[in-house]
């Protein structure tokens, strides 16, 4: 087996597929993946230290959202050592026995400094887990002032005109509570068809309809001491 330098691993069999990379280094490895993701626009839109998995990254990881800074730690159960090189050779035992030579062409791989500086930093878990830290401090600010820009567009318009304000947010209040508790008030699709006043019902509601009309005016007739009734009933 070669010493290779840095040392190189076999992907699990699914990821490579993934990835179209059977073996490389640790950082070929996690390129390899962020570029998948970076293809397939799986980073969070919204929370940009989460990637959203595919159902080919979920088979694999087992999850369905990670951290960024996770993927090191969730790529090393997938990292086997390299297979070794197997050489084919045929030995004969005919002829003179004369020594022959044999070449064979064995691919390696040199020592390259970025690579090794690209290495290093992602072993360097203490500087991972500061920048998971301000990663996390900056989308708290970010949604801090997204709130605030929100309260700050709700009063300043509320300064502008308070009556047509308040008036415009009683009614979406109430077009949102409606929507929320998923109710209407009367029935409003029947009350569309005329077969909806055939109903025994009607007659009841006419008659008590108009006995509170004459009660309303009988009354108000009585507190004026007059006895005249409207005539627009």
């Amino acid at each position: 087996m070669l010493d290779h330098q840095p040392p190189q691993y076999k992907l699990d069999s699914r990821l490579a597929r993934i990835l179209a990379l059977h073996t490389g280094t640790r950082s070929q490895i996690f390129y390899a993946l962020w570029n998948y993701i970076k293809t397939h626009r799986l980073q969070d839109p919204n929370e940009k230290d989460f990637i959203n998995c595919d159902s080919y990254l979920e088979q694999v990881f087992g999850c369905p959202r990670m951290r960024f800074a996770d993927i090191p730690s969730r790529l090393a159960p997938l990292q086997q050592p390299p297979d070794p090189i197997v050489i084919n050779h045929i030995i004969t035992v005919e002829g003179d026995g004369s020594p022959k030579t044999a070449c064979y062409d064995i691919e390696v791989e040199v020592d390259d400094v970025y690579k090794s500086m690209v290495h290093a930093y992602l072993s360097n878990m203490h500087t991972s887990q500061e920048l998971s830290a301000i990663d996390n401090k900056i989308h708290e600010l970010v949604e801090q002032i997204n709130q605030m820009k929100v309260h700050r567009e709700f009063y300043l318009e509320f300064s502008r005109d308070p009556q047509t304000f308040i008036s415009r947010w009683l009614a979406s209040q109430c077009r949102d509570f409606w929507v929320m508790t998923d109710a209407t008030p009367g029935h409003p699709e029947e009350e569309r068809h005329a077969e909806f006043y055939n109903a025994h019902w009607t007659q009841e509601a006419v008659m008590r309809y108009f006995y509170n009309r004459v009660s309303h005016y009988y009354s108000f007739s009585l507190r004026n001491n007059n006895m005249q009734y409207p005539t627009n009933w």
